[in-house]
């Protein structure tokens, strides 16, 4: 995991379900919000997400949720998601009293919507090709 952080200069990197068209938005969010370009983006479907994703005991498989890798530590579901919006600009780090809500429930609700996010929200046949502008945001 030391390697990764000196290949992205000690940034959080937020990995995504590159086909969810929910987690593509999550990317669109949170750019605009985090104007010190603290956070990267990889797909978890890349061999970069798969590295990280090794190197924090986690397997292969986790499509299922949002993964923020942050100083060596692989961050998921509902703890991922607060700790992102922790990072944004004002007024979405008041989100984080949320997690004062006890980590069964919020995984609950967290897995609810996962679970329906390509029904709700559609998917793509492959990855996020992103943007030339935020092209450079992801690894």
């Amino acid at each position: 995991m030391d390697e990764e952080q000196n290949k992205t200069g000690g940034k959080s990197i937020v990995l995504i379900d590159g086909v969810c068209h929910l987690c593509q938005g999550l990317v669109r969010f949170i750019i605009p919000r985090d104007p010190k370009a603290r956070f990267l983006f990889a797909p978890l479907q890349s061999e970069t997400a798969g590295g990280m994703l090794s190197a924090g005991g986690l397997g292969s498989d986790q499509l299922n949720t949002v993964v923020l890798v942050e100083n060596g530590t692989c961050y998921t579901e509902s703890a991922a998601v607060l700790r992102i919006a922790r990072g944004l600009r004002f007024p979405w780090p008041a989100a984080y009293i949320f997690i004062l809500v006890p980590r069964p429930l919020r995984d609950a609700l967290y897995r609810f919507v996962a679970r329906n996010r390509y029904r709700w929200f559609g998917r793509d046949e492959q990855c996020l090709l992103p943007t030339p502008e935020i092209r450079k945001r992801f690894l």
